[in-house]
């Protein structure tokens, strides 16, 4: 039978979906430009396949320029299949200068202000959840039985990260019915948001490649476990040391680090609808669903915003490896490049701003005082997206973080969304997330 190996050349949109073009392998060379014609107006796809409204209508054109560090293949049926083959490209305009809704683009350059400003490099690891579409027994929550369920998936994915140059560090079964995690190891600055852009993509694959369905959707339904995606981050200086910990410190953080979470924490409000943007991401971000309900810094507290996780005692780290945070008000609905790329704009903002480290909690924010929980500056995340969408939309600083137009885009997107959803019941409206992610 005729074949002709193709390769995905890809990007990461607002939508978290992964689109592209598959060209002929044949045609790509790594080492130079493919010069790949792209859409501006398919930003605004959302991920219910409709059209929000566009600026850009259907004039223009962009150009993907894939980035070789960043491809990844996998034979899932061996080597006479065909190969999940894909780059991750940045997106051009003809002339070479970026686009302004560039997702890749955007975090790559965030990070660039804070090396130029603190001298340090982030390093990140998206840890996902996900559930399977098919049903098994109830309960087997973190047992050896729900792995042996899921073994021969549980080891294709891995194999498949490793394979496309990650390190698979675990594979769990999770709280949730037909719910499972995996976990790689951390990265450095925008390799993280790659890894995890791939990583998702993998998973399906290695999914469909054992006829099987996975869902990455933040809530299967209104009243169901949530899915959640967890950055775990710390930071390095230029000898590629660890400096996230300092001993000497409030709460054994160094000064720079806690000014960094600070800026996270004061913007969470606005960016959150960057970083948790469908409409069930805010039926999971409520109390007592071992999510983030409120902009607060926790002591190994997994229903914190921002988690302190402090290495056991005695383990052999250096001083600044001591700790590392988790940033929990995310999901898969979002586009990892631009979940990053908030959490360091805001936190560069807060080290710009001298932020002392916020107030650590060590209890149920649900039982504090209204009064209690404003003395130390914190506040409940917004409760819907239209209201999450709307505080972001007014918020002149985190505006100002971005390029000139990726709010406004960013805002229609969301609002084109949630009409498509008007008149949908809660049950509808998780389905159609099932679905779409």
């Amino acid at each position: 039978m005729p074949e002709e190996p193709l390769i995905m050349v890809c990007v990461g949109d607002i939508s978290g979906n992964v689109r592209g073009k598959a060209i002929p392998l044949a045609d790509y060379r790594a080492d130079r430009p493919a010069g790949i014609g792209w859409t501006p107006t398919n930003v605004q796809l959302t991920c219910f396949g409709t059209n929000a409204e566009t600026p850009y209508g259907p004039f223009g054109d962009l150009v993907m320029t894939p980035i070789p560090t960043t491809e990844a293949r996998v034979a899932f049926g061996g080597a006479e299949a065909p190969a999940e083959h894909l780059v991750i490209a940045e997106l051009t305009w003809p002339d070479g200068t970026p686009w302004e809704c560039c997702t890749r683009t955007i975090l790559r350059r965030a990070l660039e202000a804070l090396h130029a400003e603190t001298g340090l490099t982030v390093r990140a690891a998206f840890e996902h959840e996900f559930m399977f579409v098919t049903d098994q027994p109830t309960g087997g929550a973190y047992t050896i039985g729900g792995v042996r369920r899921r073994k021969a998936f549980g080891e294709t994915v891995l194999g498949a990260l490793r394979e496309a140059g990650m390190t698979p560090q675990s594979f769990l079964r999770e709280f949730g019915p037909n719910q499972y995690e995996v976990s790689v190891a951390p990265a450095r600055g925008v390799t993280a948001a790659d890894d995890a852009l791939v990583l998702r993509e993998l998973a399906r694959a290695a999914a469909l490649s054992l006829g099987e369905e996975i869902t990455f959707t933040p809530l299967i339904g209104p009243h169901d476990v949530g899915n959640g995606v967890h950055v775990h981050f710390d930071f390095l200086d230029d000898a590629g040391t660890p400096v996230t910990a300092d001993p000497d410190a409030p709460e054994g953080i160094s000064a720079t680090a806690a000014a960094f979470v600070a800026g996270v924490l004061r913007h969470l409000p606005s960016t959150v609808a960057l970083t948790a943007p469908s409409v069930p991401s805010y039926t999971r971000l409520t109390p007592h669903r071992w999510s983030a309900a409120f902009n607060n810094l926790g002591y190994r507290d997994r229903e914190a915003a921002v988690r302190i996780c402090p290495r056991p005692d005695g383990a052999d780290v250096a001083p600044g490896e001591r700790l590392h945070f988790e940033y929990r008000a995310a999901d898969a609905a979002a586009n990892p490049h631009l979940v990053l790329a908030a959490l360091v704009l805001a936190g560069l903002q807060g080290v710009r701003d001298g932020l002392p480290l916020p107030s650590v909690t060590r209890e149920d924010l649900t039982r504090v005082a209204a009064a209690d929980l404003k003395a130390r500056g914190i506040d409940r995340l917004p409760a819907s997206l239209d209201d999450a969408i709307a505080r972001l939309d007014a918020d002149t600083t985190v505006r100002s973080w971005f390029p000139e137009k990726l709010v406004d885009v960013y805002v229609a997107h969301k609002r084109g969304e949630m009409a498509f959803l008007k008149g949908k019941t809660e049950d509808e409206i998780c389905a159609a997330y099932s679905g779409a992610y």
